[in-house]
């Protein structure tokens, strides 16, 4: 069992109370593994002779962890738990310091060499934070986007700073309880929680006294962004299908790129911030002179979106994947373009490190691969390349004649794995007993009071072990659950959690009398 979250209502006696909502995460799963698809990747290189890098995934199980790397192994060497629903990006920024966001909505900072404890939570945005971006140079300076159309450039070393004055603060009439700007400049920050129903964890700190600068212009959601080395240019793109370009400095919006046909789900900046890429729902990467303001190539390489882009470090080829389960390396000048190796589930992430590139899916493990990134002609040179055309039919027709490309590489280098994750289950009429499915389809019975699996039937029919538990009892029902994690969250609500009821004998509770009446979420808690 692990990370509580609780949401609830704290504002004045004028308004109506609203319910509040415990949340807790049953997982009989290897702590050290992901039990949920791996949503980012983010590589620490040290700098101290014969220290090992390090390698971050954030996973849609709600957690983060750090693997320890050497030539043969990865080790997970820490576990970050404060988020309370997927983690769908992380970036590492400042003086070893990890910023993750996730749908729950905030954004949250780490001592990435800690054990794991979360030292900041910031809240601005509206909706699900789906991307980040960070600079090399400027290290201090991150953007954040989201689905409510928001992109915020946060300044760590302001952010993280403990505030000695207090700003001022008065309950904000929007029904989203966000921080905002008044009149005088000064954040104002809501004194109302979430809604029930987007749990937030317990954690002390906040980001009061402390505003972003919003960069403002989209009207739709935001999938993607990037900054160049120093931090002088963010771009960022999503459903409106344009990449939008900005001075992260000022927030202003300094011109607008159109081209893609589809959400534009992945962008990368060259070092200098004189070229973009963009990879699109469309299947398009498209390569774009930010001085010259237009595309100035386009890469039909994929048959379906293209949601990950990883860039050699002199920017010359590009590593895409997406939808299509291919991984793709292209040369960016001769448009040559080689099929890498194939997976079984989606590609959302991908890490370039040294001479491999890390891949992360839809699934719990993480697998790395060869790349040559230093040399990356030393991969065309094995036979297999093709030139990428500048339609996107072009490659679907290809494929549909038969002439699919044939992976470089049949077998990563090597895993991580991860565990099987919960995809069905059923609360049975006893009100104390959940059956679940996993990925691997095996079949498991939980006690909810007690957080345990207390049958594992193995890969049985679920249809089948769900009628034979079936029985004739009516309890009310006293708490809510879903898999979205991977595993087992369960939500209880007051006031209605506290309204069942049953006697000690059939509880089985030791040294109480059989006649005693329990209370099911009290026993719980």
């Amino acid at each position: 069992m692990h990370r509580v979250g609780s949401a609830g209502n704290t504002s004045n006696s004028s308004r109506p109370r609203k319910e509040k909502r415990l949340t807790y995460v049953l997982n009989d799963a290897d702590g050290t593994k992901h039990c949920a698809g791996v949503n980012c990747l983010a590589v620490l290189r040290t700098s101290v002779p014969d220290g090992c890098d390090y390698l971050f995934t954030g996973s849609r199980d709600g957690t983060l962890k750090r693997w320890a790397l050497a030539e043969d192994s990865a080790t997970c060497s820490a576990t970050f738990e404060s988020h309370v629903d997927w983690v769908n990006d992380a970036v590492l920024a400042g003086d070893n310091i990890l910023v993750s966001c996730s749908s729950d909505t905030t954004l949250k900072t780490w001592n990435c060499l800690s054990d794991g404890t979360c030292t900041r939570t910031l809240r601005q945005h509206s909706d699900y934070v789906t991307c980040l971006a960070s600079t090399q140079k400027n290290s201090n300076i991150v953007a954040s986007g989201g689905l409510g159309g928001e992109v915020f450039i946060w300044d760590l070393e302001a952010a993280l700073v403990p505030v000695s004055k207090s700003t001022d603060v008065m309950e904000d009439d929007s029904s989203n309880g966000l921080m905002g700007t008044g009149n005088s400049g000064l954040p104002i920050t809501s004194l109302r929680s979430s809604s029930p129903s987007s749990s937030i964890s317990l954690h002390p700190n906040q980001s009061h006294g402390y505003g972003p600068i919003a960069a403002k212009g989209h009207k739709e959601s935001v999938y993607a962004l990037a900054m160049n080395d120093d931090g002088s240019l963010l771009v960022s793109g999503g459903t409106e299908k344009v990449v939008r370009v900005w001075d992260p400095r000022t927030g202003s919006k300094t011109m607008k790129l159109r081209g893609h046909t589809d959400n534009i789900r992945a962008l990368l900046l060259d070092p200098t911030g004189s070229f973009c890429l963009s990879g699109s729902s469309d299947s398009m990467i498209r390569l774009w002179d930010l001085g010259q303001q237009r595309c100035v190539h386009s890469y039909a390489v994929h048959t379906d979106s293209v949601w990950a882009l990883a860039s050699t470090p002199t920017f010359s080829h590009v590593y895409s994947g997406g939808r299509d389960l291919s991984l793709y390396l292209t040369d960016l000048a001769t448009r040559e373009s080689v099929l890498l190796c194939t997976k079984e589930h989606p590609i959302l992430q991908l890490a370039l490190h040294d001479d491999s590139i890390w891949v992360a899916t839809t699934d719990s493990s993480v697998h790395m691969w060869p790349a040559d990134g230093h040399n990356p002609q030393k991969v065309f040179q094995k036979g297999g390349s093709f030139l990428a055309g500048n339609l996107s039919f072009s490659r679907a027709r290809a494929c549909l004649e038969g002439s699919t490309p044939v992976p470089v590489y049949k077998e990563p280098s090597f895993t991580i794995p991860g565990t099987p994750g919960i995809v069905q289950h059923e609360i049975l009429n006893n009100r104390r007993h959940i059956l679940t499915k996993d990925t691997a389809d095996s079949v498991k019975l939980w006690e909810i009071t007690r957080g345990i699996v207390v049958e594992d039937y193995g890969k049985v029919s679920f249809e089948e072990k769900k009628e034979e538990l079936f029985e004739m009892v009516s309890i009310p029902a006293w708490f809510t659950t879903d898999t979205r994690l991977g595993s087992l969250s369960i939500h209880l609500d007051t006031p209605q959690c506290f309204s069942a009821e049953m006697y000690s004998a059939d509880l089985n509770i030791p040294g109480k009398p059989e006649d005693d009446k329990v209370n099911l979420a009290r026993e719980t808690l």
